[in-house]
């Protein structure tokens, strides 16, 4: 292990702080490293692998779709990228899907459509509102967009026409709504800004607000989408549609996907020629959220990730009782939950790692945790215990 970790520090962009893990297989939940050594996966890709490691349908799907065609361009039809788009339509208060490869593409192409519609309709309008402590990618538009001056650090100047207000703050939303507002981007529930739901009331008024105005209403549901919540929309539970939402993460179970889904009126801003994207809805990409699309929608993993994130979260606020002096919040919907921490939440992921447990932080003093969706109640046993042991 040592020597490939020396061999990828030699020839891979430090770019990340990685564990000193070099991970080989899995299976379910599972994870097993280069010295054989498995792990309980509770970050399962940071919310991608949602039907875990290894999945039988997932794995055939991929390999039945390689054989016949890996990619084509999009000036031609394919049949998993028709099938898949009808399905996120007939299960979605959306009419047209748009598909790419992450959550940051999706993000950007969001963005150029609140434009364009503007730009037809409002031709005034350029400026597009976003959240403090917000996470919207690593692309320029959407590194503006994100409300975390740490993810900024360097990269001035930023694009111009973004700016940021209160999460959860209706009156701060609605100060800073002006004459040239175009679009209003935010998380139902903030990822990286440490696992915060927004207040129903509020995303009401805000859509009230949006809809008043003609002003394009966008939900980034690329990490609290796609089932983590136990809906497949986090705003489900929320009591406010939007506009346009984009998907990715766990969408295609691994495989690299973004998805932007508009109601007709915004997305006929698009035209032939207006957006792009290579890979963007190749076959075997589609062919995989096909398979996870019907693992939620038509055999019962919407329910069992519900069940599970109420377990979950029963254990999370069973161990804050006995731990108050460590754990001072647990928040989240569905299988996407965090403990806010009294201290460094680092130094308690690295003892959970050595106990054989995968956790992810959600800011300084956030553990999150969102495991595969297909997660049983017995692993969330495990998980919470060695937790528990580790604090010790």
């Amino acid at each position: 292990m040592e020597e490939l970790i020396k061999q990828g520090m030699n020839a891979i962009m430090n770019t990340y702080g990685r564990f000193s893990i070099v991970l080989e297989s899995g299976a379910g939940c599972r994870v097993t490293d280069s010295e054989g050594k498995t792990y309980l996966d509770f970050v399962a890709g940071i919310a991608v692998n949602s039907l875990g490691h290894g999945n039988e349908k997932l794995v055939k799907a991929i390999s039945e779709q390689a054989g016949l065609l890996l990619h084509v361009s999009n000036l031609y039809w394919n049949k998993p990228q028709i099938e898949l788009a009808s399905k996120l339509v007939r299960h979605s208060p959306f009419d047209k899907a748009f598909f790419c490869n992450s959550g940051a593409e999706s993000v950007e192409g969001s963005l150029k459509l609140a434009r364009k519609y503007a730009s037809k309709h409002h031709p005034e309008r350029f400026e597009i509102i976003s959240m403090k402590n917000s996470f919207h990618g690593r692309t320029f538009a959407a590194i503006t967009a994100t409300g975390q001056l740490k993810y900024q650090k360097g990269l001035s100047p930023l694009l111009p026409g973004i700016a940021h207000v209160e999460y959860d703050s209706y009156e701060a939303l609605e100060a800073a709504v002006s004459d040239k507002t175009c679009a209003v981007l935010m998380e139902p529930v903030q990822g990286e800004g440490g696992i915060r739901p927004a207040g129903k009331e509020y995303l009401q008024k805000v859509r009230a607000l949006c809809a008043e105005k003609d002003i394009m209403l966008i939900f980034d549901e690329v990490q609290c989408g796609a089932g983590r919540t136990g809906t497949f929309f986090a705003f489900e539970q929320l009591g406010a549609e939007p506009d346009a939402a984009v998907l990715a993460k766990g969408m295609a179970g691994g495989v690299p996907i973004g998805v932007i889904l508009a109601k007709d009126r915004f997305a006929q801003a698009f035209e032939p020629g207006d957006h792009a994207a290579t890979f963007g809805g190749n076959p075997l990409a589609m062919a995989a959220g096909n398979v996870v699309a019907d693992e939620l929608w038509e055999n019962g993993l919407l329910d069992h990730a519900k069940e599970a994130g109420s377990h979950l979260r029963a254990k999370l606020l069973e161990l804050k009782g006995r731990r108050p002096d460590f754990i001072r919040d647990v928040r989240g919907l569905g299988l996407m939950q965090g403990i806010e921490t009294a201290g460094a939440a680092a130094p308690v992921i690295s003892e959970c790692i050595e106990r054989g447990l995968l956790l992810v932080n959600a800011g300084a003093n956030v553990i999150r945790f969102v495991p595969p969706l297909i997660v049983t109640a017995d692993e969330i046993d495990e998980a919470c215990a060695i937790l528990e042991d580790a604090l010790k």
